[in-house]
């Protein structure tokens, strides 16, 4: 049995409630263990914490614009690994047309968010639609391919040798966020049964980071039936409804949608900014000291950031204070704005991340400097 060493106090000039009546004149940081879920303790500060004038070395925080990474590939299993660690490995996959073969995944659980365009995908359940805005999550081994008249562009999370799971939700109840009933399963509709077929088919297999080749004499997607509660499943983004609250700013464990083992995805979606003159209205200032941080932004205008535009990826590695830029700041203080409008997917990695050599042609080199005034 472990227990955190606990001692809620207040020392100095500090508000008592974190996110609220921020002394005149300072900046409020927050210091957490485990992601937003363990102990925290809030800072005032007399200056900003991201106010520094020069970040060097493998801490500072990196932005990539994967815009500029627009070869299409055939094949899922021949995307790069953008970032990665033992516990997850993240791509972008860009396809159009109509895959020949099948691929699977003995490696995990794979995450699949539509970005860009959509299509269908057939596998081992059925046959089940994506459209733009669509997570697929596909358990581990699902045979599977893609059709895609119009093209797609799709960010891939590996939970590797794991699972996703759906994150607890505690007294908001099991319909808060999104209801489970908003699942969507493959169906083995009339798509999925004019896609059988006595044709030669090779599946490409992912094993231990590998690419290995099976092949059958006819097409192996050709389930006459299944029952039980293991299937791949669809949300889209426009059916999660955030929690929310006008006086206080929620962290963003409070936007969780798939959890695995050693990383969490949350999705933020638009909202109201919070109304209450005494609170903050954007994400605050914060040292992640466990957790890796990387944001994928989807669409909308990124209220806590600038020069950020859709197809971009931001990486914070945990150790040092981030949060929103000047501008930014300044705005939501002044409440300029009274909603968001923007999308994005967050993985937060309890493991540090290495980013790879795929990443190199479309890193912002500038990005550690954007936080300046001047």
């Amino acid at each position: 049995m472990k227990n955190w060493i606990s001692f809620p106090k207040v020392e100095g000039t500090a508000t008592r409630q974190a996110h609220v009546r921020l002394p005149a004149g300072t900046y409020e940081r927050e210091v957490g263990r485990e992601g937003f879920f363990g102990p925290a303790t809030q800072f005032h500060h007399a200056h900003p914490p991201t106010g520094w004038t020069s970040f060097d070395g493998p801490l500072r925080p990196r932005a990539f614009d994967l815009n500029k990474a627009d070869q299409p590939l055939d094949c899922p299993l021949s995307a790069p690994s953008l970032m990665g660690n033992a516990a997850t490995q993240v791509r972008l996959w860009r396809f159009k047309g109509k895959m020949e073969h099948l691929v699977r995944n003995a490696d995990g659980d794979d995450l699949l968010f539509f970005h860009q365009g959509g299509g269908h995908i057939f596998c081992d359940y059925g046959h089940l639609e994506a459209v733009e805005g669509d997570y697929v999550v596909l358990p581990r081994n699902t045979a599977w391919r893609l059709e895609s008249e119009g093209g797609a562009t799709v960010l891939m999370v590996e939970a590797t040798n794991d699972a996703y799971r759906l994150p607890a939700k505690g007294i908001v109840g099991a319909h808060a966020i999104f209801d489970p009933a908003m699942l969507d399963v493959p169906l083995l509709d009339d798509a999925f049964q004019s896609q059988k077929n006595e044709r030669e088919t090779l599946i490409r297999v992912r094993k231990r980071g590998q690419v290995c080749s099976m092949t059958y004499p006819f097409n192996p997607l050709d389930a006459v039936g299944w029952h039980g509660d293991l299937a791949p499943v669809r949300l889209n983004w426009r059916d999660i409804r955030p929690l929310m609250s006008h006086r206080y700013h929620l962290p963003p464990s409070a936007h969780s949608t798939w959890v695995a083992n050693r990383f969490i995805v949350c999705t933020f979606v638009p909202r109201p900014i919070e109304s209450d003159p005494e609170a903050l209205k954007l994400p605050y200032y914060h040292s992640n000291e466990d957790y890796d941080e990387v944001l994928f932004y989807h669409q909308g205008q990124f209220f806590s950031r600038d020069n950020i535009h859709p197809g971009m990826v931001t990486y914070h590695p945990s150790g040092f204070p981030h949060g929103p830029h000047p501008k930014a700041y300044e705005t939501a203080q002044k409440y300029d704005r009274k909603e968001t409008d923007e999308v994005a997917v967050m993985i937060d990695t309890r493991d540090p991340l290495d980013v790879y050599a795929a990443m190199e042609d479309t890193e912002w080199s500038g990005y550690a400097d954007s936080w300046k005034t001047k």
